[in-house]
């Protein structure tokens, strides 16, 4: 795919004018994206015929309005060409959007991940309790996937058949034949379904993405980044089986996975900490795999090893507090990442990922970068190939939060691509492949082996158990 490159500054001591801030230039700049020429005017007409022209109204219908889909709501509804035309969640606090009706434990316990709520609408959005429901309507003209990581496959599947374009959040699957049966699906149709791995927004990351395949850094031959939180000693707490709230529909919520009995520590939001529903290296590791393997120009490793487990924890949570996972290419390049979930304190001397380079370290976040240059080793009489470098997003642009922005610029591309039919920022393919990363190495864990890869057809070569890793059994009804 093509990539977005903003003016900015390269150094501390040089300026730029640029009239435009960098938020309307972002929502202005033309996408070069592969097969089409940048600057493509033509607006196309979607399957039931409604959009016609750049300022006719996209009907967008929510399906999972909860700690996440709201966020993504707002983002929305700040486009002025953007009706909110459905909604649809499994709690019906959460989709008549009035928190004073939420469960009172929910609000004491996990305030912060419980939405405000209370939007205005200009026009009452259609209600489902059932997002097939919401999908018959032909007049929706695309879909915003944010329920839970076990639905992201079946939902995004339908919502093309039933001619809809997509925006599904991450991680995009939770089993790897899930990515490429959805990466299929959408072949073979006309939709735009993009991914929100929200680093393909940032303009950090879009520079840092042209420039280290350039040299920016020399030979870069390891990356690597970490998930710290302390959630030592309790983690989400041990509990036992007990009756949902009468208005949250338990059994949709499970949908294809085996059924269980609810349980408070599950939904909503602490489905993370539970491998049947996601995982860290899911909900964390995937932004991370997704920019460094951006950055370095690679698509899937070769082989896998992963450490760790359940060291600390004294919770139900059922997946790693402690893991190390470590990526390596046919390229020759090692990426590693941690999850450090029982201790705290950074692991860089800034940003959130590193990449190793022979000229120059790189240190990136969301906010900007510093390079630092190599210094030399043994036998080596140079003193320094390249120059320091601090690059900073200004403080203003990132009033709202650096992920926010950019989650809202993959929002207004995804929203001009309807429109233009263009290739988004994160195309289905390249989320597939960047949450696959999570797959793998949640599967190495599992196995304890040192994993060969095969990326072409997706499956390992030398082990047996691991390929039965790559998908489970649905549920009845539902099927892939």
């Amino acid at each position: 795919m093509g990539v977005v490159v903003m003016p900015i500054r390269l150094r501390k001591n040089k300026n730029m004018k640029n009239n435009q801030t960098r938020r309307n230039f972002i929502k202005q700049s033309a996408i070069t994206t592969v097969g089409l020429a940048a600057g493509l005017k033509a607006i196309s007409v979607s399957q039931n015929g409604r959009i016609s022209g750049a300022n006719d109204r996209i009907r967008v219908g929510f399906i999972g309005t909860g700690n996440r889909g709201s966020q993504l709501l707002e983002l929305f509804m700040q486009n002025k060409d953007v009706e909110i035309a459905a909604l649809c969640d499994v709690y019906e606090p959460y989709l008549l959007r009035d928190r004073s009706k939420v469960d009172p434990r929910y609000l004491a316990d996990r305030a912060g991940q419980i939405p405000q709520m209370g939007e205005k609408f200009p026009a009452k959005p259609a209600l489902y309790n059932d997002y097939r429901k919401l999908l018959e309507d032909k007049s929706i003209d695309a879909v915003c996937i944010a329920s839970p990581d076990h639905w992201h496959a079946i939902q995004m599947i339908e919502a093309v058949k039933a001619g809809k374009d997509v925006y599904v959040e991450k991680p995009l699957t939770q089993t790897i034949k899930e990515g490429r049966t959805m990466v299929n699906v959408w072949k073979a149709s006309n939709r735009v379904v993009a991914v929100g791995l929200n680093r393909r927004g940032n303009e950090v990351y879009q520079k840092l993405a042209k420039e280290i395949p350039a040299g920016k850094i020399g030979q870069v031959t390891v990356a690597r980044a970490a998930r710290v939180s302390n959630m030592f000693p309790n983690g989400i707490g041990k509990l036992k089986a007990e009756q949902p709230p009468k208005d949250f529909n338990w059994d949709m919520w499970l949908g294809p996975r085996g059924y269980r009995p609810y349980q408070y520590n599950i939904a909503p939001y602490m489905f993370r900490w539970w491998g049947d529903y996601s995982s860290q290296m899911g909900n964390w590791g995937v932004h991370y795999m997704d920019a460094i393997r951006w950055m370095m120009g690679e698509v899937a490793p070769v082989a896998i090893t992963a450490h760790g487990g359940k060291y600390v924890l004294d919770h139900d949570g059922d997946i790693a507090d402690t893991m190390h996972v470590t990526f390596e290419f046919a390229s020759k390049k090692i990426i590693s990442f941690s999850i450090f979930e029982a201790s705290s304190g950074d692991i860089l001397p800034f940003g959130e990922i590193e990449l190793r380079g022979t000229k120059g370290n790189l240190y990136a976040s969301q906010d900007g970068y510093r390079v630092i240059p190599a210094k030399k080793g043994q036998f080596q009489n140079w003193n320094q190939m390249i120059e320091g470098e601090e690059f900073n997003i200004p403080t203003q642009d990132l009033k709202d939060g650096s992920n926010a922005f950019a989650t809202a610029n993959l929002i207004r591309n995804f929203l001009d691509c309807i429109k233009t039919r263009e290739i988004p920022l994160c195309p289905l393919e390249e989320g597939h492949r960047s949450t696959s990363f999570a797959h793998l190495a949640n599967i190495a864990l599992a196995t304890h082996e040192r994993l060969q890869w095969d990326p072409g057809n997706e499956v390992f070569t030398n082990s047996n158990e691991a390929n039965k890793l790559l998908h489970y059994e649905y549920r009845k009804p539902w099927k892939l």
